[in-house]
This record gives C-alpha cells, sequence and structure tokens, in this order.
C-alpha cells in the first residue's frame, strides 16, 4: 500500500463503491484518500460519526475517496460512501458490521496497494491510495498501533505519529511528558492491573492525599467512557471497578476548580510551528455530573459550547501558547485538541491532548476553527495536505 511518491502526481484512481471495488483508471489526477474509522475500541460508534461528518463535507472536486470501516472484531471492510448511514440520529450509535468486501492489506511496501476479497471470489485490486484519513479513537486506532502498520507499508497518513500517538493515549505518560517539559498540572495516581486488589487501604490513603472529590479513569480511554467523579472514598472501589471496565490500568485525577476550555491545534508548514485556534468554553448543565458521554453525544441541549471563550486577552494568549506548547511536548503532526483548566486565578492547567478529537461539524476541534477562520471543509483540505506533504518514516 505505498503511496505516489510525489504528492502532486498522484495516484490515478476512481473511488470503488461498496459493493463492487472499481480498480486504478487511467486519467484521474486527484489524490486518493481512504477514510478509516469505526475500530476495535469503545469509542467506535463516535469514530463513525467522525467519518460521516468528514464524508459530507471532503472536497469530491479535490480528491477520490475510498471509505473503509473496522468492525469492531478488527475486520476490515469496504463500506457505503454514505455520510447519513454513520451519523449519530435519535440517540442510534452507528456501528460498522461484517461485509461481503472484506479489505485486505498489504504484506510489504513494495505490494501495489489494497485488493478486495468477496465470499466465492479470486482477490480483486481496489488499487493504490496516496493518505490514509484515520478517524479511530481510542485504542487500536488512535494509540500509535495503526500509525506502526502505515508507516511499515510508507504510507502517508493525516495525525500524529507512533510517539506522539501512543503518548497521547496513555494518560500516565502524558502527564509525566507534560511535566518534564515544564507544563503545569494537576496532581494524579496510577493504579496499575493488580494494585488496589493488592492493597486497598494503601491505596485509598494515597488516593484521599488528592483531597476529594477527584476523577477515576480507564487510563488510556476517551470519550468519557468509564469516568466517575467519586466524592466519597466508600465509592472509590466501584469507580476503579467501572475504569477496569474499559482498561486494567486506572488514572485518578484531583478534581481542579477552574472552567473547562480548550483550544484546537493545526500543524504547520514547511518547519514552522504549529497553529492555535481561538479556545472554546464547555458549560454542562446541572443534569451532569461532568462532561460525560451522554452530554457530550447524545444530549446537546445539555451542553453550552462557547467560542471564543470570554476570557480577558491576556488570558487566551496564554492558552493558546500552552496549546502550542504541549503539541510540540509530545511531538504531535497535524492536529490535536488540548485541554485546559483556567482557575479563578487565571492559572492555566493542562489536563489532556487528544491526537484524534472528534470531527463532526458539532464537535469542538471544528468549531474552534471556524471561529478562527477556517471553515469545515477547508480543515479537511489542510489536513490533507499537510499529511500529503510529510514523508513517512524518521522525520
Amino acid at each position: 500500500m505505498p503511496q505516489s511518491q510525489n504528492p502532486s502526481t498522484p495516484a490515478t484512481t476512481t473511488a470503488p463503491d461498496a459493493t463492487s471495488p472499481t480498480p486504478a483508471t487511467a486519467g484521474v489526477t486527484k489524490p486518493r484518500v481512504l477514510v478509516l474509522f469505526g475500530g476495535r475500541s469503545g469509542e467506535h460508534a463516535i469514530s463513525c460519526a467522525t467519518a460521516g461528518g468528514v464524508l459530507r463535507a471532503i472536497d469530491r472536486t479535490k480528491y477520490d475517496v475510498v471509505p473503509v470501516g473496522i468492525t469492531p472484531a478488527g475486520k476490515w471492510v469496504l463500506v457505503e460512501d454514505d455520510p447519513d448511514r454513520w451519523s449519530i440520529v435519535d440517540g442510534r450509535l452507528p456501528e460498522v458490521t461484517d461485509g461481503p468486501a472484506q479489505v485486505l492489506l498489504p504484506q510489504s511496501a513494495e505490494e501495489n496497494g489494497l485488493q478486495v476479497l468477496s465470499a466465492g471470489t479470486v482477490p480483486a485490486e481496489l488499487g493504490r491510495v496516496d493518505v490514509v484519513f484515520p478517524l479511530l479513537h481510542g485504542p487500536f486506532g488512535e494509540d500509535g498501533t495503526l500509525q506502526g502498520m502505515l508507516e511499515l507499508v510508507d504510507l502517508r497518513y493525516v495525525g500524529a505519529g507512533v510517539l506522539a500517538s501512543a503518548v497521547g493515549m496513555d494518560k500516565h505518560f502524558m502527564k509525566l511528558v507534560f511535566a518534564a517539559q515544564g507544563l503545569p498540572i494537576g496532581r494524579f495516581a496510577v493504579l496499575r492491573p493488580g494494585d488496589f486488589d493488592r492493597n486497598p487501604v494503601a491505596w485509598t490513603q494515597t488516593v484521599a492525599a488528592l483531597g476529594m472529590p477527584v476523577f477515576v479513569k480507564p487510563a488510556r480511554g476517551g470519550s468519557s467512557l468509564g469516568i466517575t467523579k467519586v466524592d466519597s472514598l466508600v465509592d472509590l472501589p466501584a469507580a476503579i471497578a467501572e475504569a477496569q471496565r474499559h482498561d486494567p490500568k486506572v488514572i485518578v485525577e484531583a478534581a481542579i476548580i477552574g472552567r473547562e476550555i480548550e483550544c484546537a491545534v493545526l500543524g504547520g508548514h514547511d518547519g514552522r510551528r504549529a497553529r492555535a485556534s481561538q479556545p472554546g468554553e464547555i458549560e454542562v448543565n446541572t443534569e451532569h455530573a461532568f462532561y460525560d458521554f451522554e452530554a457530550k453525544y447524545l444530549s446537546e441541549a445539555d451542553v453550552q459550547l462557547t467560542c471564543p471563550a470570554d476570557l480577558p486577552a491576556s488570558v487566551i494568549a496564554e492558552v493558546r501558547d500552552v496549546a502550542v506548547r504541549t503539541f510540540e511536548a509530545v511531538s504531535c503532526e497535524g492536529l490535536a485538541r488540548v485541554d485546559v483548566f483556567v482557575t479563578p486565578e487565571h492559572r492555566v492547567i493542562v489536563n489532556e491532548i487528544n491526537t484524534m478529537p472528534g470531527f463532526t461539524p458539532f464537535s469542538m476541534y471544528p468549531r474552534m476553527w471556524q471561529a478562527s477562520g477556517i471553515a469545515y471543509p477547508e480543515l479537511i483540505d489542510e489536513l490533507l495536505q499537510l499529511a500529503l506533504a510529510r514523508p513517512v518514516g524518521l522525520r
């Protein structure tokens, strides 16, 4: 699945539909984009919704599009190029299901490209692609595993590389990197598999030292899945068990009094520094203890998203500076959303970096860029151009 060696002369292909893959044809000069989504993590449905937004907005006059879904079991299949099919509608969470056209991955960089296998047939050429847009959230997609596979076959892709993806997925090592780079972070404790069961008294004391309340989270999760706000130590064991349903490693974070502010970051061209958007603010009504999964994706009326955030100019400047420094701290590329707290004293404290944030038109990342002068379709184009211009391998 190697890419064209010169982005200005991409593979000559046309996009297939989900039932009859079309091989490369002569005369078409548009870059071919494999939009990849779904996946094996608990954020499967959110990845599908993200893909629906991208499929609807990507400029078909500039790009050929090949949509490929990964089922929850890990099978790659050719899927419908239908944005509505992948949207969250009336609380229905979309899912990639097994289909007749299974996408076969290349075994080496020398192979020509993807193939499609249908029952009872020999593999058919799907053809080469120029760039992958990996819209996967969570483990087995956003954590460096997919990025490593794409690097192995010399295929360009949108977003962070192997190391930044892995660090950005693991809140434990993320915070260690932030602290080493002098970024302000909150207090936390990490429970590795079996820690709490071996010595619950000692770990309860460790958590108590953080102060109440605390947030108990899967260390390598997203979309607020498995997170519990704990106001009493009595509830700590249940909160740890809930987090471990998603990840055997758990992080416990001290609550920070402050406003939840987000900032979108976009990579720079030709060695220039990354760019930060206007920051946005999230306010959740009292129906939710915090910005949980339901508030994010199923109860839009309960959430107020404001961009630009109502902050003094000096604080906005600091948030944007911290966002870029956070992006650079993990050697991120392409895009990221940086979440911070702004305390009543206007201190900016980094919460986390998300290397593949939600990307529907209603998600905070594109909304912040919209408020900063880059519309959603233009943002997709910018990310693809950054990926096409970036080499694979050591850089």
